[in-house]
C-alpha cells in the first residue's frame, strides 16, 4: 500500500489551505504537508492546529523546515504541543533550508548542523533529554510525544546523512531513474552505519496535474507544473557548484537542465507562471511531475512503488487543485492501493 500526502502553500486565506487539507482527507489522503517559508507565506504551525482539529487521521508537517529560522527547540516544542493536543498526528520534513532562509540573505545550513537539529528536535520532540549549547534539555510536559524526522535532500552528502539519521527521506521530484538512483545511495548509507535500510520511509514528492489525454491538455499541465524544475534547480545549483556537473557525483539527469537558469524570483517560488522558470524544458517537466490521465499517473506510481516508494505527495500548486484531489481520489488512489476481494 503507497501512502498519499498533499503539499500546500499556506497561502491566505487560511481556511481554504485547511479545506484542502480537509478534503484531501476525504479522498483518501494521509498526509497534509506545508511549505514553511515564514516571510512568503503564513506561519505553518498555527494553520497545522486546524487542520488537526478538523480531521480525524490525518498527519502534517513541513515539506520542509529548517535549522536557521527557528531555534530548534522552539520547534521542537512546537510539534510536541500539536502531539499533546491532538495525538501523535506530526511528522518533522527537514533539509538545510532554501526559500525561508534565502529571502533574508541567509544561507543553508551546513550538513553537519542539520545533523546537529535533527538530534535535538527529534530528541525533544520523542520525550528525551537532549544537549543543547552546553546543558541538558528536555520538555517535561509530553514525555508522550512522538515524532519521526524526514530528511530531505539531493546531493551525495545529504543523501548519506539521510540515510545515517533519518526517519524518512524526501525527494522533491518523481523522475524514476533519479529515484532509484536516490534511494539506493540512502539505503547505502544506513546499512554502512548499522541501520535497517528498508525501515527508512521513502516519499516522492512532486507536482500531479490530471488531464483529459489530449494534447492541449498536456500542454497546459506542463505550463501549470513548470515552475517546479525551477524550484529543485535552486538545489541542483548549489551541487553543481560543489561537486561540478559530469555526471559523477550525482546523475546528468539531475544536473544537465540547468544550464539555462539564469537565477530565480523568490517572489514567485511554488507559483504556476513563475517567469524565472521558462529555462525548463517540457522533457524535464514530464520527468519531474506526473501530468497526464489518471492511467498514466497510476503506471507511474507503480513504477515509483516498485522502487520503494512508500508515500508520493503531490503538490498542488497549479489551476486545479480541487479538481486534481477529486481525480486522485476517485481514479487513482484506489487503483493503486485495490482492496483485497471481501469473498473469494
Amino acid at each position: 500500500m503507497m501512502d498519499f500526502g498533499v503539499v500546500l502553500q499556506t497561502d491566505p486565506p487560511a481556511s481554504r489551505v485547511i479545506d484542502l487539507a480537509k478534503r484531501a482527507e476525504t479522498y483518501g489522503f494521509t498526509h497534509a504537508w506545508t511549505f514553511d517559508s515564514h516571510l512568503l507565506w503564513e506561519e505553518p504551525f498555527v494553520i497545522y492546529s486546524r487542520i488537526l482539529a478538523e480531521t480525524h487521521k490525518l498527519v502534517v508537517g513541513p515539506m520542509v523546515t529548517n535549522p536557521a529560522t527557528r531555534d530548534w527547540t522552539v520547534t521542537a516544542s512546537l510539534f510536541a504541543t500539536l502531539n499533546e493536543m491532538y495525538g501523535n498526528r506530526t511528522v518533522c520534513g527537514i533539509g538545510r533550508g532554501d526559500s525561508a532562509v534565502r529571502v533574508i540573505n541567509g544561507h543553508p545550513v551546513k550538513l553537519a548542523e542539520l545533523r546537529e537539529a535533527i538530534g535535538v528536535i527529534r530528541g525533544l520532540a520523542n520525550g528525551e533529554a537532549v544537549e543543547y549549547k552546553g546543558t541538558t534539555l528536555r520538555l517535561p510536559w509530553n514525555p508522550d510525544s512522538r515524532l519521526e524526522v524526514w530528511v530531505a535532500g539531493y546531493g551525495p552528502k545529504a543523501l548519506a546523512l539521510t540515510g545515517e539519521v533519518g526517519d524518512g527521506f524526501i525527494l522533491q521530484l518523481a523522475d524514476p531513474d533519479i529515484t532509484a538512483w536516490s534511494i539506493a545511495a540512502v539505503r547505502r548509507a544506513a546499512e554502512a552505519a548499522g541501520r535497517d535500510p528498508d525501515a527508512i520511509t521513502i516519499c516522492v514528492a512532486a507536482p500531479a496535474y490530471v488531464t483529459d489525454g489530449s494534447p492541449e491538455g498536456l500542454a497546459h499541465g506542463r505550463d501549470q507544473c513548470r515552475w517546479f524544475g525551477g524550484m529543485v534547480g535552486n538545489h541542483v545549483a548549489d551541487i553543481v557548484a560543489r561537486y561540478g556537473g559530469d555526471g559523477t557525483a550525482v546523475p546528468e539527469a539531475l544536473t544537465d537542465y540547468i544550464a539555462g537558469r539564469e537565477g530565480y524570483d523568490y517572489n514567485a517560488h511554488g507559483k504556476a507562471g513563475n517567469s524565472h522558470t521558462a529555462f525548463v524544458p517540457d522533457a524535464i517537466v514530464d520527468r519531474f511531475c506526473l501530468i497526464g490521465p489518471p492511467a498514466d499517473q497510476v503506471q507511474r506510481l507503480q513504477e515509483l512503488a516498485e522502487l520503494g516508494v512508500d508515500q508520493f505527495a503531490v503538490y498542488l500548486q497549479h489551476d486545479a487543485k480541487d479538481a486534481t484531489l477529486g481525480s486522485y481520489g476517485e481514479h487513482v488512489i484506489p487503483v493503486v492501493n485495490q482492496r483485497a476481494a471481501a469473498k473469494t
